[in-house]
């Protein structure tokens, strides 16, 4: 029987540019056969994001997208809590709805999975030769410090803590208890995931295509903070 990755795309406010996304997804042919499960979740989005979404499903009937919305705004976290609870392939990676992580590269993440030698893999923006487009230079000291604090925490020696692009065995991201609303969900998650005994946690160099605020970027430094609260939160 062929598998199923599951693909979480938390949604908020993305109208716009979603079928853009979506059509990248649509597009990638995955490794060994794979079949795509997509999962989005609306949280509670004030602008045509969930007509865009019912449109697209209506033009592509046969694309599994599985839908969800939240009735009050809660946060990035608590869409992919919502998206990781609905999830029923074999497998789950994490999509954002903007442009910024390419579908193409699910392979380079699956292969490890694929391979029997990986349960978690993480897809850093920070090696390899990959594109990164140049953006802000205290995002990439904050991401990096970030990584730094939580590697000393977790006795991980990841280059991208923060990174979008996570997969997971399903059963594995299922069995963690996760509380984090918002952007606290990366350092909450990469912390519970190191604590689970024997687990094989590989990183791959993934290409990232940036948005400026003006672009619809949300994260900000108050984001930062709470991250840092997060660290040392899950991790003492």
């Amino acid at each position: 029987m062929s598998k199923t990755l599951s693909i979480v795309i938390p949604a908020y406010n993305e109208g716009p540019t979603i079928h853009f996304i979506l059509d990248k997804v649509r597009a990638v042919v995955l490794s060994g056969g794979l079949q795509k499960e997509i999962i989005i979740v609306n949280d509670c989005s004030t602008d045509d994001t969930e007509a865009a979404i019912q449109r697209y499903q209506q033009e592509n009937p046969g694309f599994n997208i599985q839908y969800y919305k939240h009735e009050v705004n809660k946060g990035k976290g608590a869409a992919l809590h919502t998206g990781i609870r609905e999830a029923t392939g074999d497998y789950v990676i994490i999509q954002d709805a903007d442009l910024e992580y390419d579908p193409e590269e699910y392979n380079i993440l699956l292969k490890p999975v694929l391979d029997e030698v990986a349960d978690v893999v993480y897809g850093s923006r920070f090696m390899g030769g990959k594109p990164h487009r140049i953006l802000f230079f205290w995002h990439s000291i904050g991401n990096k410090f970030l990584t730094f604090l939580s590697n000393a925490m977790t006795n991980l020696n990841l280059t991208d803590m923060e990174t979008c692009y996570k997969l997971f065995r399903r059963e594995t991201i299922q069995s963690l208890k996760l509380k984090e609303q918002r952007f606290g969900f990366e350092p909450e998650v990469t912390a519970k995931i190191a604590r689970i005994p024997g687990i094989r946690i590989y990183e791959v160099g993934i290409s990232y295509y940036g948005r400026t605020y003006a672009e619809g970027k949300k994260i900000n430094w108050k984001d930062g903070f709470r991250a840092i609260y997060c660290i040392l939160k899950y991790n003492l």
